[in-house]
């Protein structure tokens, strides 16, 4: 399914992006113009792309969001609109700052990413699994070749139910001495 495996990178790309951008904004950074968000969509996506072959796991997708976190510090870090000097934002409170916003986008972003996945994974089980429950009593050969008409000698279970329920005081019938 390559067309649900792209719009899942690209959903991944932009939330990646402006979730960075966010971040490293609140972290002490300036804005970066638009075309250079965008530019960073396509390698963001392209790697998704790889990376949604399959289903991955936390550590895979951990690895995938540091290293686009590190990628996009550094993008951004370059392209700010009030042009930085060699990546001097501030003194080392900032640095850290900016670190630990982009570290826990990274851990955020992987968490999500792992969660959706296997709730995708499981989605797409459940659909499939829904559908080929829906076919088998569409396909001939799956019916039975007979039909049993209804018995009405066998009383249903309702009636099975409350005699079963029913108390009777007294003795037995069959050792009554009256």
């Amino acid at each position: 399914m390559p067309v649900l495996r792209l719009m899942r990178a690209a959903v991944f790309a932009i939330v990646c992006a402006m979730a960075s951008l966010g971040m490293h904004v609140l972290a002490g950074g300036t804005a970066v113009d638009p075309a250079v968000l965008a530019g960073t969509m396509p390698p963001i996506m392209g790697g998704a792309f790889v990376l949604a072959r399959r289903e991955r796991g936390l550590g895979v997708l951990l690895a995938a969001a540091f290293a686009t976190q590190y990628g996009l510090h550094h993008v951004f870090s370059v392209a700010a609109v009030p042009p930085l000097p060699a990546h001097a934002h501030g003194g080392l409170a900032a640095d850290v700052a900016m670190v630990l916003a982009h570290a826990v986008t990274a851990l955020l972003s992987a968490h999500w990413l792992e969660r959706g996945e296997s709730a995708l994974a499981t989605l797409l089980r459940l659909l499939v699994a829904s559908v080929l429950i829906l076919l088998a009593g569409w396909v001939p050969a799956v019916r039975p070749a007979v039909s049993r008409p209804p018995s009405h000698s066998e009383p249903s279970f309702i009636t099975r139910l409350l005699a079963a329920a029913v108390s009777r005081r007294g003795p037995p019938v069959g050792f009554s001495v009256i």
